[in-house]
């Protein structure tokens, strides 16, 4: 079955529009990677402070595969420099503080039944 990556950010208050502003401009990024299935980000309610960045992927080398591929050249810049922005042409920094990336195996899954006519 699949894997899911979660990357728990660390989003401090005052950089939390900036994260889902970046998040909603990458789209594309992801989807149309071998192997990606799924992807979701959550914005914490109550609790913590932690947004997560789920992801579902066919198997541990399509995820290896796009973060060596298409993430890497998303978060370096690829090949051109960033010219928007208040910093100048300078690729902004980071918007979360901390991150931690968990990896799960899906053992178990459902959807919602069909609604019987």
């Amino acid at each position: 079955m699949s894997i899911v990556k979660i990357n728990a950010l660390t989003v401090p208050a005052d950089q939390r529009e900036v994260l889902e502003k970046r998040f909603a401009s990458r789209a594309g990024v992801v989807e149309s990677s071998d192997g990606f299935e799924w992807f979701e980000l959550l914005r914490p309610l109550e609790g913590t402070d932690r947004y997560l960045v789920y992801t579902r992927w066919r198997d541990e080398a399509a995820f290896q595969a796009w973060m060596e591929g298409p993430m890497k050249s998303a978060h370096q810049g690829g090949n051109a420099p960033r010219t928007d922005g208040p910093e100048g042409g300078r690729r902004p920094g980071p918007a979360a503080t901390d991150s931690t990336v968990w990896t799960f195996e899906v053992i178990q899954q459902t959807g919602p039944r069909p609604k019987e006519d």
